[in-house]
C-alpha cells in the first residue's frame, strides 16, 4: 500500500506513534521515526525510545531512520524533514502525534503548563507541517495526519491547555486542506481513543472514572495505526479536511461546525430582544455540557 513512500512519524518511540510506524513500515514506507524521548509531561530527553523501533522495523526487513528532534522547535521540525529526504531521497506524508500532558484544573493552569502544551501540540503540528509543505507543493502531492482529541472536540476536566492545542490542530488541518488542494495534498485528523503513558496520568477519584480508565485500557494503541495508513495511501486521495475518531474496532466520521438554528427580526436586534427572543428559539438547539465519556458512552465493540 505505502510502497517507496517516505514518512516522518513524530512521537514514534512510544504508544500509538510506535504501532504506527511500525505498521507503516510493514506496509512498505520508509519511516522517520521521531521521538525526543521526553516524560509525559515534556521533561528531559533520551534516544533509547525511537533506536528501538528502528530496530524493530529493520529486523523485520523495512527501512527506518531515528530523530530525536523536538517538534517544538522549528529548526528541529525542519531538520527531521530535510533527514527523510536525504535518506529516503523525498517526503511523502506527515504524521503529527507527537505529544505531553500537564493537566490542571483551569483557575490554577500556569502560564508555564499552558505555554508548554501548546507549543509541543500546536506548533509542533504547525511546524513540521510548515516544513513538508514546500516539499509537498514541488511534487505535486503529500500527506498530512494529524492527531487531534475529543477532549478538544467535545470537553474534559483540567485539560484546558490540550483541548485549546488539540482543537487547534483542527483548524490547522482544515486549513491546509483548502490551501494545498491545488498541489493534490491531502490534510486529516484524527481522534484517538487508546491507552497509553499520557491517558494513564487521568486522575482516577472515584468508581465511575475507574471503570472508564479499565475501558480505555482495552483500547489498544494498535487500533488507531490501520486508520492512519489507510489516509497516507494514494487511494485517499479524495480524502480531506476530514475528522475521524478510533475507538477499539470503531471509527467515527465526526461533525464539523455549521449552522443549527437561527433567528432573525427585520428591526434587528436589541439586548432586550435577544434575550427575550433570540436565546429562547436557539435555547433547544445548544450544545449541552459534556465530556468524551458522555458523548461515547457505551463499551467499546
Amino acid at each position: 500500500m505505502l510502497e517507496g513512500k517516505s514518512v516522518v512519524v513524530t512521537g514514534a518511540g512510544r504508544g500509538i506513534g510506535r504501532d504506527i510506524a511500525l505498521l507503516l513500515a510493514a506496509k512498505g514506507a520508509k519511516v522517520v521515526v521521531n521521538d525526543l524521548g521526553g516524560s509525559d509531561k515534556g521533561d528531559g530527553a533520551d534516544d533509547a525510545p525511537a533506536r528501538e523501533v528502528v530496530r524493530e522495523i529493520e529486523a523485520a526487513g523495512g527501512e527506518a531512520v531515528a530523530d530525536f528532534g523536538d517538534v517544538s522547535q522549528l529548526d528541529d521540525a525542519e531538520a527531521m524533514i530535510e533527514t527523510a529526504v536525504r535518506q529516503f531521497g523525498r517526503i511523502d506524508g506527515v504524521v503529527n502525534n507527537a505529544g505531553i500532558l500537564r493537566d490542571m484544573i483551569f483557575h490554577k493552569m500556569t502560564p508555564e503548563a499552558w505555554q508548554a502544551v501548546i507549543s509541543v501540540h500546536l506548533n509542533g503540528s504547525f511546524n513540521t507541517s510548515y516544513a513538508a509543505a514546500r516539499h509537498f507543493r514541488e511534487q505535486g502531492s503529500g500527506r498530512f495526519v494529524h492527531f487531534t482529541s475529543t477532549s478538544g472536540l467535545i470537553g474534559n476536566y483540567g485539560q484546558a491547555n490540550y483541548a485549546a492545542a488539540k482543537l487547534g490542530i483542527v483548524g490547522l488541518s482544515r486549513s491546509i486542506a483548502l490551501d494545498m488542494a491545488r498541489f493534490g495534498v491531502t490534510s486529516n485528523c484524527i481522534a484517538p481513543f487508546a491507552w497509553s503513558r499520557l491517558i494513564g496520568t487521568i486522575p482516577v477519584t472515584n468508581e465511575a472514572e475507574m471503570a472508564r480508565v479499565q475501558r480505555i485500557k482495552e483500547m489498544t494503541p494498535n487500533k488507531i495505526a490501520p486508520l492512519v495508513a489507510a489516509l497516507l495511501s494514494d487511494q485517499s486521495a479524495d480524502v480531506t479536511g476530514q475528522i475521524f475518531t478510533v475507538r477499539n474496532n470503531e471509527i467515527f466520521l465526526m461533525s464539523q461546525p455549521r449552522p443549527v438554528r437561527s433567528a432573525h427580526r427585520s428591526e434587528g436586534w436589541t439586548a432586550e430582544t435577544v434575550l427575550s427572543h433570540a436565546l429562547p428559539a436557539m435555547r433547544a438547539g445548544f450544545t449541552p455540557l459534556e465530556r468524551s465519556g458522555d458523548v461515547f458512552s457505551w463499551d467499546p465493540v
